[in-house]
């Protein structure tokens, strides 16, 4: 009940007219780096500091699963209908990998394999039903979204072979075209280009939104946007100390995609970044890497929004206009 009410509210004050939302956030317009912060997402901000208490990775981790499905929860908004959803099971590296398969009015839609964000530690086919369903009606879109085995008690690179052998499935029995992610599950979708196995056919288009793909690097956006957003640099760290294998320092090269060097002759990008996220400045520099070995690149930039802008669809409609534009940009590039 009281999820219900909180999202009804925020459902409300996001509809509100932009200006009504600036006074009711009770500040000037935050502006960073030449950013304007969407007005929606100025709002929430101050009532999640508001509402107080511990932040996603101040909890245990099995507490911190369950803020996260929650917290998506209130902010996603009505559940979206398509014309059919089911579940159903697909064999993974380490047992079977639970999936969920949407299908929009037109059958002959193409299929996207979508992996879920989170950090490789949280998430799961319930915490992204939200935009799996947006996306299928705004392509229209055929989405397969899949549930790969997270860390600590997985660590990296599990996901990947798991995102791999899902996307393999699904190209065989599902007649798949395109892999995409977002955060952590754009990194799989990445790894998934990047790995293609001789004599199998790669995907024909990656959506990368907001990738989480590099950890060598000191990103000046992970400076600049350190504290007071939805993902802070604390948050990047805890997951990054929670997904590492064992033995493995931070800032390894072996969990970069960008260090990787494997950026030719792979399936064309289309690479969503929001302006108020530490991990923008590493997707604009996985994009450029990409463009420069001659992988064609289209890179959707989204200066006033936060990441983890896709659980945002219920409370922001600058959120709903930046993922249907992502929806049909991928719908033009398969058509």
């Amino acid at each position: 009940m009281a999820h219900r009410f909180e999202s009804a509210l925020l459902q409300m004050l996001g509809a509100l007219p932009a200006v009504a939302q600036r006074r009711l956030a009770g500040n000037a317009p935050i502006v960073r780096d030449g950013q304007t912060l969407a007005p929606e997402i100025q709002l929430l901000m101050k009532l999640v500091k508001l509402r107080g208490g511990p932040g996603l990775t101040d909890l245990p981790l099995d507490e911190s699963r369950r803020k996260y499905r929650s917290d998506v929860q209130v902010s996603s908004g009505p559940q979206l209908s398509v014309s059919s959803v089911r579940d159903l099971e697909i064999p993974g590296p380490g047992g079977p990998l639970r999936a969920r398969h949407y299908m929009p009015r037109d059958s002959n839609a193409p299929l996207l394999v979508f992996f879920h964000g989170g950090g490789f530690v949280l998430g799961d086919l319930d915490t992204h039903d939200a935009p799996c369903r947006f996306l299928c009606r705004e392509g229209p879109l055929q989405i397969l979204s899949v549930e790969y085995r997270l860390s600590p008690e997985h660590p990296y690179p599990a996901g990947i072979e798991d995102a791999c052998a899902a996307f393999e499935w699904a190209r065989t029995e599902l007649n798949a075209v395109a892999v995409g992610g977002d955060s952590a599950g754009a990194h799989l979708a990445a790894a998934v280009a990047q790995r293609t196995q001789p004599g199998t056919s790669p995907p024909s288009l990656q959506l990368l939104i907001y990738p989480a793909i590099d950890r060598v690097q000191p990103w000046p956006s992970l400076e600049l946007f350190a504290e007071g957003f939805p993902l802070s640099r604390k948050d990047v760290q805890w997951f990054e100390t929670h997904s590492l294998a064992p033995g493995v320092q931070a800032g390894d090269p072996r969990g970069s995609l960008l260090a990787s060097g494997k950026h030719s002759s792979l399936a064309p990008a289309i690479i969503a970044v929001a302006g108020f996220d530490p991990l923008r400045d590493e997707g604009l520099a996985y994009a450029g890497a990409l463009r420069e070995a001659g992988t064609r690149v289209q890179v959707h930039r989204f200066p006033h929004l936060v990441h983890g802008f896709v659980h945002l669809l219920g409370v922001s409609r600058s959120s709903r206009a930046a993922l249907r534009e992502l929806a049909q940009a991928v719908q033009r590039r398969l058509s």
